[in-house]
C-alpha cells in the first residue's frame, strides 16, 4: 500500500514530457509537444503533451491522462505499478511493507512473470562473475570476442552453468512455481520435473522499454550440431518477439538524438557498436524484420539503415527489409560489409572512428542499392533487365509521400537509363491496381479505356461549374496537406510578425471565413473530413480518404494523387530550372482559391443575368443589378491580389 502523502510526492515530481519521451519521440509545436501516438497505428501525428496542464491527449484514439495513466496504458500496470515506475524513475522511496508470500502467489500474472526474469537475470549475472565455471567457461568467451566488463554489466549478460537443473531447483527453493517458470520458458519439461532451458550458455537478457526483462537469448558454448546455437525464450505473455528489438532500451535516447537507427541482426552486433561508442543500434534478434519493429522504430526516427552481412542471406533479408520499411513511410539506406564480415566482426577490426566513416561513406539509399545490385544479376539480359525494372518501381510504389515517390522515380530514371515517363506510368499503374483492391468487391471498377472518367462524373443532371477548381483545391490538401507555409500576420503590439501554419489549415481557414463550401456531393465529403481534422488539430493523412469505406470518396482521391505528368530532364540538362508545386505552397494555395472564387463569382453573375432576363417587375431587375454590380467588384477585387495569374 502506497501512503496518499507519497503519492502526492510522486504525481508532482513526474513531468509529463520527459515520462513520455521515454517511449515517443516528441517535438516542439508551439507550447505542447507533438508525435506519433504509441496506442494506435497513425502516420501523421495526433499526439499532443501539454507540460503546463502535465497530461497527455490523443486526438486519434482518444486516449488522454496524466503521467501514470500514461504508464498505465503503455505498459498495462496496475495504478500502483505504474506509481512505483514513476517513483524509481525520479528517485523517491516509497516506504511499503514487505509482502508476505501469500501476496506474492496473488500478484498479477505479467508481474510474477517479470519478477521471475529479473530474479533469473541476477542469478545468470552472478553465475557469470562469481562462480569458477561462469568465470573460465562464460567470461572466458566473452574476453575472446573483446567485450570489456563495462559492457558486459551494462546489457546485464550472464553465464548458465551446464547442469540440467540447477537454476530450476534454486528459482523453486526461492518459491517460484513450476507454472512461471515453464511460462517464462526458462524452464522446460513439466510441473512434476523441470530442466533448465539456458544450459551451458552465456545469457542475453531482452529488455522492454522501460527497462524490465522480458526474455532471454542463449549461446552455446560448445561445438555441438545437433544443438541450435542460438536458443530464445519462447513468447509470453509478457514476450513477443515481433513486437521487441534488442537493444533498444539502451539505444532510444541515442536515436532520437541522432535522428537515425542503424539496425543489425544479432545481439554481439549491438553490443560491440555500443562498446565503440555507436549507441543508435538495435538488432532483430536473428527473425526475419517485422512491421510491429519498424513501427517501434518509428516512434524515435523516421530514418533506418540496415546494417547486414554481404552474404546471400542477408543481402535477401535486406531486400525484404527495405518493402516493409518504405512502406511504413521511413527512409531507409542499406550497408553490406565486406565478405566475411559482420558488424562485430567489423568493429573489432577497426577503430571507431573508422566504422563510423566507413557507415557514413558506404550507406546506400535503397535505389542505389537495390538498383546495382539487381542490375548485376541481368547483366546483358534485356528480359531480366525489364523484370527488374518492374521490381523497382514496386517497391518506389510501397512509398505513401507522392513527393518522394517522384524523386526516386526520377533517380531510377537516371540510373537504369529508362524514359521517366514509361516508369512513371508503370508506377501509376500499380498504384491504381492496389488502391482498387483496397476497394470493397461490389465497388465498380472503372474501364481501363476511360482512366479520367469518374464515378460521379457519369451522366452529371447538372454541370457544377467549380468542379475542377474544387478538385483543385482538394489535390494540394491531399499531396501537401501536411507541408507548412509561412503566413503574414501582426502580433499583439501590432508588428508584422510569421507564423507557420500546415496547407490543409491555411486552405480550410480561408474557405471559412468566407463561409464557402463546396458544391459537388464528393467533394463536401472530403472538405467534411478535413474540416474535422483541422478541427481537431490534425491533416488527415491521404491514406484515410484512398482506403475511405465511400467508393466515390475513394476513387476520386485515387485518381487525384496519381500524377500523369512529369518534367523532362531536357529542362535541367539544359540549365534551364522550373519551379515545382513544393518551392511555393502558398501562392499555390492562393491562387488555386482565388480561381475558385471567381468561378463561384461567374456562376452567380450568370444566374443573375439569367435572372434579370426573365424579371418583369422594375423593382426586381434594379435588385438584380445592384447585386450583379457587388459581384463585378468583388471580381475586380480578386483578379488584382498581388501574385495571382488569372485565366479563364
Amino acid at each position: 500500500m502506497i501512503p496518499p502523502y507519497t503519492v502526492a510526492s510522486i504525481l508532482e515530481a513526474s513531468r509529463i514530457e520527459e515520462v513520455v519521451s521515454d517511449f515517443v519521440n516528441l517535438k516542439r509545436r508551439g507550447s505542447n509537444l507533438i508525435g506519433l501516438c504509441p496506442f494506435h497505428q497513425e502516420k501523421t501525428p495526433s499526439f499532443t503533451v501539454s507540460p503546463s496542464k502535465g497530461i497527455f491527449k490523443c486526438f486519434g484514439c482518444g486516449k488522454a491522462g496524466d503521467s501514470a495513466r500514461f504508464i498505465m496504458e503503455h505498459e498495462h500496470y496496475s495504478y500502483p505499478e505504474a506509481l512505483r515506475y514513476l517513483a524509481a524513475k525520479y528517485q523517491i522511496e516509497i516506504e511499503e511493507r514487505e509482502q508476505s508470500p501469500e501476496e506474492l502467489q496473488e500478484q498479477n500474472e505479467r508481474e510474477r512473470l517479470f519478477n521471475l526474469n529479473s530474479f533469473a537475470r541476477d542469478y545468470f549475472s552472478n553465475s557469470l562473475f562469481e562462480t569458477q565455471e561462469g568465470k573460465a567457461i562464460g567470461l572466458g568467451y566473452l574476453k575472446e570476442r573483446d567485450f570489456r566488463e563495462t559492457v558486459v554489466r551494462k546489457f546485464q549478460l550472464g553465464f548458465n552453468p551446464d547442469h540440467k537443473d540447477a537454476f530450476s531447483n534454486h528459482a523453486r527453493n526461492q518459491g517460484y512455481s513450476a507454472e512461471a517458470l515453464l511460462k517464462t520458458g526458462l524452464s522446460v519439461g513439466s510441473e512434476d520435473k523441470l530442466y533448465d532451458r539456458f544450459q551451458g550458455r552465456v545469457i542475453f537478457p531482452i529488455h522492454n522499454l522501460t527497462g524490465k526483462v522480458i526474455g532471454f537469448g542463449g549461446r552455446i558454448l560448445v561445438s555441438d550440431k545437433t544443438k541450435a546455437k542460438y536458443l530464445n525464450s519462447p513468447e509470453s505473455d509478457i514476450y513477443n518477439k515481433s513486437k521487441s528489438l534488442y537493444g533498444l532500451y539502451f539505444a532510444k535516447t541515442a536515436i532520437s538524438r541522432l535522428d537515425q537507427c542503424l539496425l543489425v541482426e544479432g545481439y554481439t552486433d549491438v553490443i560491440s557498436m555500443h562498446q565503440a561508442g555507436i549507441e543508435n543500434v538495435v538488432a532483430s534478434s536473428g527473425t526475419s524484420l517485422t512491421t510491429e519493429q519498424i513501427r517501434l522504430i518509428r516512434r524515435y526516427t523516421n530514418n533506418i539503415t540496415i546494417l547486414y552481412d554481404g552474404d546471400k542471406a542477408g543481402v535477401n533479408a535486406s531486400l525484404r527489409g527495405i518493402d516493409m520499411i518504405l512502406e511504413e513511410g521511413m527512409n531507409v539506406r542499406v550497408l553490406l560489409f565486406p565478405e566475411g564480415d559482420d558488424p562485430d566482426s567489423f568493429v573489432r577490426k577497426h577503430r571507431s572512428s573508422e566504422v563510423e566513416e566507413f557507415i557514413r561513406k558506404e550507406s546506400k539509399d535503397f535505389i542505389s542499392f537495390k538498383t546495382g545490385l539487381l542490375l548485376e544479376e541481368a547483366a546483358g539480359d534485356p528480359i531480366r533487365k525489364a523484370g527488374l525494372i518492374r521490381e523497382i518501381v514496386t517497391t518506389i510504389s510501397l512509398i505513401p509521400d507522392p513527393i518522394y515517390r517522384t524523386v526516386y522515380v526520377k533517380e531510377c530514371s537516371r540510373m537504369l537509363e529508362v524514359a521517366e515517363a514509361t516508369l512513371m506510368n508503370e508506377l501509376n499503374k500499380l498504384l491504381r491496381s492496389r488502391f482498387r483492391k483496397q476497394l470493397s468487391p461490389e465497388t465498380p471498377v472503372l474501364p481501363q479505356s476511360q482512366p479520367d472518367l469518374q464515378p460521379q462524373e457519369v451522366a452529371p443532371e447538372q454541370e457544377i461549374p467549380t468542379l475542377h477548381q474544387e478538385r483543385e483545391l482538394i489535390r494540394l490538401m491531399l499531396m501537401f496537406g501536411n507541408h507548412e507555409v509561412m503566413v503574414p500576420t501582426v502580433d499583439e503590439d501590432g508588428f508584422p510578425a510569421i507564423y507557420r501554419l500546415p496547407l490543409a489549415h491555411y486552405i480550410l481557414d480561408d474557405l471559412r471565413n468566407d463561409q464557402l463550401t463546396f458544391m459537388h456531393p464528393t467533394n463536401v465529403k472530403i472538405l467534411e473530413i478535413y474540416i474535422e481534422g483541422h478541427d481537431e488539430g490534425v491533416v488527415p493523412h491521404e491514406q484515410h480518404f484512398v482506403s475511405n469505406p465511400e467508393p466515390d470518396v475513394a476513387l476520386l482521391c485515387i485518381d487525384l494523387i496519381t500524377e500523369r505528368y512529369q518534367l523532362s530532364q531536357n529542362w535541367e540538362k539544359h540549365k534551364i530550372f522550373v519551379k515545382t508545386a513544393t518551392d511555393d505552397l502558398k501562392l499555390l494555395a492562393d491562387s488555386a482559391l482565388i480561381h475558385f472564387k471567381r468561378k463561384m463569382v461567374d456562376s452567380s453573375m450568370a444566374d443573375l443575368f439569367q435572372q434579370l432576363k426573365e424579371a418583369v417587375d422594375p423593382n426586381d431587375q434594379l435588385i438584380i443589378q445592384k447585386k450583379i454590380k457587388g459581384l463585378k467588384v468583388i471580381d475586380m477585387k480578386l483578379s488584382q491580389k498581388p501574385g495571382i495569374v488569372i485565366s479563364k
